[in-house]
């Protein structure tokens, strides 16, 4: 009994519900397997609601355990599962430390996702290159990490990640294309494709139900990351990352091993307490398959947020580019994409656990071979956080 106190004297929950009315125009959402890049459409209103919940378990300065998971109901129905599950082991020397990680995590590379449970302080949805990660990109491998603090205050961060199990990444961006949401996948689950012709014709073998971003590994291969961070604390961050996660691109239990890799690079100017300017540049290429139908290309995204935070009160405004580029002379569908989008919220702090959102996101563009995904949102949400 003594033990099981003191365990539970160690947990550390946090955590947020949260309910969102939107109403959305445009062509059906791509949870629906519509064509539309937002996680409601239609020409309607739609009432969401989400609760997610971290536990973090920290016997001492050296070690802690974290897990986070997600339920919700959505356009995709009603579900739950696991966003993240970790372990830390951590050593000082000095004004150097050591950080290795275990478990399925997400890389630290967001200048947007900063908040507990990969949440952001600044807006509703994230970036379209920000809700791909969040749909598609998470390692389950091992990290690890060195950070020197100087004699001022700043750190120079490096570290790389081994990892397996994300082999379909690449699946939405290239099938459905870039979209724009806050919804984080969980651990096994399945995610709907485009009605593609393609899909019945040259990649019949293709699980019938979607894409499972999170699963067993596929071709047992290691994909593998590194990156390097400098801070200034609460004045500027510049991020370098580099991801490759060796997909052989080939069949495997109905999923594609999707081979795909990314540059990355990400500065922060500012106090995000006050006035922050953050932005994020993702240039990379996706491919699976050979033969005559296969996909191969190139994508990009970028985004330039500026946040400003005065009393209870928070405005942001984004704006961002992406695009996809075909590469192949495959019989499949062509992978050309070309789209912008801004977003403004305005977020006010009812009480500290208390916060009441409104946002508004338009995003235009055109793909080839599929009706234009041009949309707009209107978003007014709800969120207690404890």
């Amino acid at each position: 009994m003594h033990v099981a106190v003191v365990v539970l004297a160690l947990l550390d929950l946090n955590g947020y519900v949260a309910t969102r009315g939107v109403n959305a125009t445009g062509p059906s959402s791509w949870l629906e397997r519509g064509w539309g890049r937002l996680e409601s459409g239609g020409d309607g209103d739609e009432l969401f609601g989400t609760a997610q919940l971290g536990v973090d378990w920290t016997p001492n300065q050296h070690f802690d355990l974290h897990v986070s998971g997600v339920g919700r109901h959505d356009a995709l129905g009603t579900d739950a599962g696991i966003v993240e599950a970790y372990a830390d082991a951590r050593a000082s020397f000095g004004l150097d430390e050591l950080q290795l990680r275990a478990g399925q995590f997400f890389l630290p590379t967001s200048r947007e996702n900063k908040d507990e449970l990969w949440t952001s302080p600044y807006t509703v949805s994230f970036s379209a290159l920000n809700s791909w990660i969040g749909e598609e990109v998470r390692p389950l491998g091992v990290d690890v990490q060195y950070r020197h603090t100087t004699s001022r205050g700043h750190t120079l961060t490096g570290a790389a990640t081994a990892f397996q199990s994300n082999d379909s990444m690449g699946a939405l961006l290239a099938w459905r294309g870039w979209a724009i949401g806050n919804r984080l996948s969980t651990y096994g689950e399945v995610l709907p494709l485009p009605p593609l012709p393609s899909l019945e014709t040259s990649f019949p073998l293709q699980r019938k139900d979607g894409t499972k971003p999170f699963g067993t590994d596929l071709d047992g291969r290691t994909g593998y990351s590194a990156r390097v961070r400098y801070s200034v604390p609460q004045r500027a961050n510049v991020l370098y990352t580099y991801l490759d996660n060796g997909g052989d691109r080939e069949l495997h239990r109905g999923e594609y091993a999707w081979a795909t890799k990314f540059h990355l690079l990400a500065i922060e100017l500012g106090d995000p307490d006050r006035l922050a300017l953050a932005g994020e540049y993702m240039r990379g290429s996706t491919t699976m398959r050979r033969g005559a139908a296969f996909v191969d290309a190139d994508f990009f995204a970028a985004y330039l947020l500026l946040s400003g935070k005065r009393g209870r009160n928070r405005l942001t405004a984004r704006y961002e580019l992406f695009n996809t580029e075909e590469q192949d002379f495959s019989l499949a569908e062509r992978n050309e994409e070309n789209g912008r989008a801004w977003t403004l919220a305005w977020l006010f702090d009812v009480t500290t656990p208390l916060r009441l959102a409104a946002e508004f996101t338009q995003l235009v563009g055109d793909r080839a071979d599929t009706p234009d995904p041009d949309a707009r949102s209107v978003t007014i949400e709800a969120r207690w956080r404890f």
